[in-house]
């Protein structure tokens, strides 16, 4: 057994340490839902699994503790699947190896999966528990959050019915979030009829070694993305060496920062070196742009089999230069929160092969206007290389509530706890929390959770210190839950 089945509290790492075990990569959820059913009839607790694939539990309230507010606590049970290049690990059935380190948890060559195996870790502990004092609770245990907030977007109205909802999917310890980002997915694919090889000679130029990250909360970091650096290679090596493109391969994840790329080109033997000396200056120059940022570049070039097919060239140059214009990044910050990010874009994936290209992006804003003008930017842009753009996945933003109820029991509760004032603000993250208000607008709405780094990334880590503070609010606030 991992030894942070061993850490403290009990009620979260052991509970944690079993999720590990249970593939639940975003779309495979089927080993988990019944997980946490078997789980849920083993520890005597209410549990369905909705239409929508979320798992419901319930929980009466402590003798004396009936006329509370019933609490929603929500977590989602999906992972991102990320690995290094050299993992072997296959997240439909391999559990996570864990490892601890300088006060850590990380994972070995995948994502750590924290993110929310830690929120669904609590609900266990609180569910399973026999000695809390709380009034009635609900738990939501949404699916594929990950991928685009599915199992939110489907739960059927009527079917939850607490007054306070408790989202324990936020990643810093002290820090209470009453709002954040909408989102909605951009993707434009264009098909095409490939032309015949005529080139000598086909290498992969590859782009690997970036940090990645998370498209909402490390946005505004300044770190590099695959896509957006491999263009500025193709497109030299398109100009200066005759290069031809072949197929490109970026990115996995709608909402993590692209830290891989590679493209095939074509082109004519004698422009081989030529192309591998572009490749070596394009790398300097990410390396003195990024200096600080991005320690771990890689860049380089590879022989490879000569494809039959290339992209026509018409069609090559025009994706090239949309790829080029599309904005990524940060549009703009809150003006009345200048360090907080409003409006942002993610060129997550590109796929071109075979007579299709396919491109996919995550806007993010927590105005509504703002997040229009955005995905409709992003459609402009690939209009003018011919493709066809599909906006899917919309989700609204949520609006804080600074006089929110609960929050300040929370303020106080943490105030009592630690001696210190807490972080309140909106996130640039998408929560599950504006989905559900949607359905449920009566609802009084906190996120928070301990402190977790780089999710999305194979150096997501957890820190251990924030464990007991955390699953010591949570149970504090379920016992002081506010009257009916």
């Amino acid at each position: 057994m991992s030894e942070i089945a061993n850490l403290k509290p009990a009620a979260i790492w052991r509970n944690f340490h079993a999720l590990t075990q249970v593939p639940r990569p975003s779309g495979h959820l089927e080993k988990v839902q019944q997980f946490l059913l078997d789980w849920a009839k083993e520890h005597n607790v209410e549990a369905f699994q909705d239409p929508a694939g979320n798992i419901v539990m319930r929980k009466p309230a402590t003798s004396g503790y009936e006329d509370r507010k019933v609490v929603l606590l929500q977590a989602h049970m999906d992972m991102v699947p990320q690995k290094t290049p050299e993992s072997t690990h296959n997240f439909e059935t391999d559990p996570i190896e864990t490892y601890i380190e300088d006060g850590w948890v990380h994972a070995r060559g995948t994502t750590l999966g924290s993110d929310d195996g830690i929120g669904v870790a609590a609900i266990m502990g609180v569910m399973e528990s026999a000695d809390l004092k709380h009034g009635p609770v609900e738990a939501l245990i949404t699916r594929d959050e990950e991928t685009g907030m599915y199992g939110a977007n489907e739960l059927p109205e009527g079917e939850l019915h607490s007054d306070i909802l408790i989202n324990l999917d936020s990643e810093l310890w002290g820090k209470f979030v009453i709002g954040s980002a909408g989102g909605i997915d951009v993707t434009s694919s264009l098909e095409y009829k490939p032309v015949a090889n005529n080139q000598e000679k086909a290498v992969r130029v590859t782009l690997k070694g970036l940090r990645g990250g998370h498209s909402g909360l490390e946005i505004n970091e300044g770190r590099a993305n695959a896509n957006k650096e491999m263009v500025r290679l193709v497109r030299k090596a398109i100009a200066e060496t005759g290069a031809r493109l072949a197929s490109w391969h970026g990115g996995n994840m709608r909402n993590a920062i692209p830290f891989k790329a590679e493209v095939v080109v074509a082109l004519p033997a004698d422009q081989v070196e030529a192309l591998k000396a572009l490749v070596d200056k394009q790398r300097a120059i990410i390396e003195d742009e990024y200096r600080g940022i991005e320690k771990n570049v890689e860049f380089f070039v590879e022989d490879v089999e000569n494809p039959a097919e290339l992209v026509p060239q018409e069609i090559q140059d025009n994706l090239v230069n949309a790829i080029y214009a599309c904005h990524n990044g940060v549009v703009r910050m809150i003006p009345a929160y200048p360090n907080v990010v409003e409006t942002s874009s993610n060129l997550a994936i590109i796929d071109i092969e075979a007579g299709k290209a396919v491109i996919k992006i995550l806007a993010r804003s927590s105005r509504e206007d703002m997040k229009e003008y955005v995905a409709t930017t992003l459609e402009s842009c690939f209009d003018m290389a011919g493709m066809k753009t599909e906006l899917s996945g919309s989700y609204g933003g949520w609006d804080p509530n600074p006089d929110s109820e609960i929050l300040n029991l929370m303020r106080k509760v943490y105030k009592d706890q630690t001696g210190e004032e807490a972080i309140v603000q909106a996130d640039h993250a998408g929560l599950e929390c504006s989905v559900i208000l949607s359905k449920y607008p009566g609802m009084d709405v906190v996120s928070f959770g301990p402190t977790l780094l780089s999710p999305h990334t194979t150096t997501e880590r957890f820190e251990i210190a924030t464990a007991e503070p955390f699953w010591k609010m949570l149970i504090a606030v379920l016992e002081q839950a506010p009257k009916k």
